[in-house]
């Protein structure tokens, strides 16, 4: 066993202790009333987090050339490399990729796929495309050009970005047709126990030599299958509920999502945070998105309460999206809004990244109700208007983790707190703690809802005005959540001196290659745990860090967002994107090609 191998294991039997000491906390508090730790989950969390993430480095970049690149290819994915990888493996280290071998999240996506034949995939990809009701919008490849048959006006912008991104490798990609998603929201949701058959098909492999060559022609393969209706595929579930009929159909029988129904909004379900969590604090960032063992998540994000735009199917369609939640099958792919820098990490001179001791002790967030659709009531259920309203309301109070006295600060304790209670709490008072969390704009609404979401929040004229984006790096904690899909300003935050937190729902491409409380802190959509970890940084518990660029040891707040920008830098930059993009598309060629069993390097 390798040394990080046995402080991981070690770091992992601790983390189980401390699994099991805060869930007696929360769930039983009668039994342990005030009881006292003298230790807090976030600085194990932290080791934690570094530990994975060096083991998961270590795997991800094994390959030193081009051999063993396919060797272990072959080793992880028990098949040959597809044609052209020799080129895409060029490309990738040409481009100092930190990621060679671990593209597990393209693999995972297309697993399914393999139990149909090409010929099927190329049908099933023109009935996704068959009409603009679809809301799915046609690329073409050809001999190397990519051009769109129909392109819709609205999201030309999407289209248009997806064919700038693959002009520098499309020389390298066979002929195909691709259809690709135009709204925010996820397209395929396909029931578990088909998604399980689906998924145990083994490829099959045709024995001997491979040929690195696509079958000729595969432009016929394509253009000789028109007209192929879609009638029946789709079904429009805008403005509704939609857990129960689609958001839980990837998950098993006995999960707690298909046994019980979540009813009561007033009381906090602590058996469904539970299993991802450590006390309050987000210890499994994948498990918190899956909605298997969250019934209560119908109440907790206006995509399941009411999306807005949400045509969906429960066949396997082969459909590349920006974003998805847990359960769905789509197929992610890099999206055009950050490579086309629709929002950019750009400081100026006027509106400078000031570094983190200048910048203010605050939480800062800004944005509009574009979650989902609120009618009869439903923007309650919607993280956006739930953290406003927390925020913002001076009689609420939450349970919040915080040193028992300025006499024993390594002691912690629960403590029921309003906003004002909290904020002026010796420790977060020195800092001048503030929580500067506001809509910008009511939105998405009808039915008498935006009338009762002005009379809670404000009016036009009440409403904090949009800000300048580069205002953000003015402040140390900036929260980041989902809109009607992901959101766009994570990447930029994750890029800025600041340190970014993050509530979603969605998940993109780079999930895999990021890792929480190590790049990024983690926030449950619940929020419960929301000012417990705002009180853990501006209130100087954690012990310091070594920061990687600097001698000294550093605030664990300041330690997080540079390790966070100095990965980003170095893994989710847009040759990052690139690389991602094209060797998916060289394993989707692979897929959709008749020779697919005899294909490889």
């Amino acid at each position: 066993m390798t040394g990080a191998k046995r402080k991981l294991k070690l770091a992992l039997y601790v983390f189980v202790f401390m699994t099991i000491c805060l869930a007696a906390l929360e769930r039983f508090p009668s039994l342990t009333g005030y009881n006292v730790f003298n230790w807090h989950p976030i600085d194990q969390l932290i080791v934690i987090a570094k530990s994975q993430h060096k083991v998961w480095t270590d795997q991800a970049v094994k390959s030193k050339d081009l051999g063993s690149a396919i060797t272990e290819y072959k080793r992880r994915y028990n098949r040959e490399p597809p044609p052209q990888f020799d080129v895409w493996y060029k490309y990738a280290v040409d481009r100092s990729s930190a990621i060679i071998d671990d593209f597990d999240s393209i693999h995972d996506d297309l697993a399914p796929f393999w139990a149909l034949s090409p010929l099927e995939l190329r049908v099933r990809t023109k009935q996704a495309v068959f009409e603009r009701w679809n809301e799915v919008v046609e690329i073409r490849i050809r001999s190397g050009q990519a051009f769109v048959p129909d392109m819709i006006p609205t999201h030309r912008w999407m289209i248009e970005g997806v064919v700038h991104m693959i002009q520098p490798f499309i020389e390298h990609i066979p002929d195909m047709d691709v259809a690709f998603n135009i709204n925010d929201e996820p397209r395929v949701a396909v029931p578990f126990d088909k998604l399980q058959r689906l998924r145990g098909t083994r490829p099959s492999e045709t024995p001997g030599p491979k040929s690195n060559l696509w079958t000729y022609d595969r432009k016929a393969s394509f253009d000789s299958l028109s007209n192929q209706s879609s009638y029946g595929l789709f079904e429009n579930w805008s403005f509704r509920e939609n857990f129960q009929k689609y958001g839980s159909l990837a998950c098993p029988s006995n999960s707690p999502a298909k046994r019980t129904r979540s009813w009561d909004w007033s009381r906090l379900c602590v058996s469904c945070f539970e299993p991802h969590s450590l006390g309050h604090f987000v210890r499994d960032w994948k498990l918190s998105a899956s909605p298997c063992h969250q019934p209560d998540l119908v109440n907790l994000h206006g995509f399941y309460k009411s999306a807005a735009a949400f045509k969906t199917t429960k066949t396997l369609l082969p459909i590349f999206s920006q974003s998805k939640v847990a359960g769905y099958s789509d197929i992610l792919y890099p999206t055009a809004w950050n490579y086309n820098d629709k929002i950019k990490y750009a400081p100026s001179s006027t509106r400078p990244d000031i570094p983190w001791s200048e910048k203010h002790e605050t939480l800062f967030w800004r944005g509009s109700t574009s979650e989902g659709f609120s009618g009869f009531g439903a923007w309650r259920s919607m993280v956006r208007q739930r953290l406003t309203f927390l925020n913002n309301n001076s009689t609420q109070s939450l349970p919040v983790f915080l040193p028992v006295s300025q006499q024993a600060p390594n002691h912690y304790t629960y403590q029921h707190l309003t906003k004002k209670q909290f904020i002026n709490r010796p420790s977060l008072r020195a800092s001048n703690l503030s929580l500067d969390t506001r809509l910008i704009d009511i939105t998405r609404c009808g039915f008498g809802d935006c009338q009762r979401e002005t009379a809670q929040f404000g009016n036009a004229s009440e409403l904090q005005l949009s800000i300048h984006f580069r205002e953000h790096w003015r402040y140390k904690y900036l929260l980041d959540m989902d809109g009607a899909g992901f959101s766009g300003r994570f990447l930029p935050f994750l890029q800025s001196h600041s340190l970014p937190f993050k509530a979603a729902l969605f998940r993109e491409w780079y999930d895999s290659r990021i890792t929480a409380w190590l790049h990024f802190v983690p926030i449950d959509l619940r929020l419960h745990g929301l000012w417990s970890t705002l009180a853990y940084f501006a209130g100087g518990f954690g012990e310091k860090l070594q920061g990687t660029s600097s001698d000294s040891a550093i605030e664990p707040g300041e330690w997080i967002a540079e390790e966070g920008r100095r990965w980003a830098e170095k893994a989710l930059r847009k040759e990052d994107m690139e690389i991602y993009f094209f060797r998916l598309l060289l394993e989707w060629g692979r897929l959709t090609d008749d020779r697919r069993d005899s294909l490889g390097v």
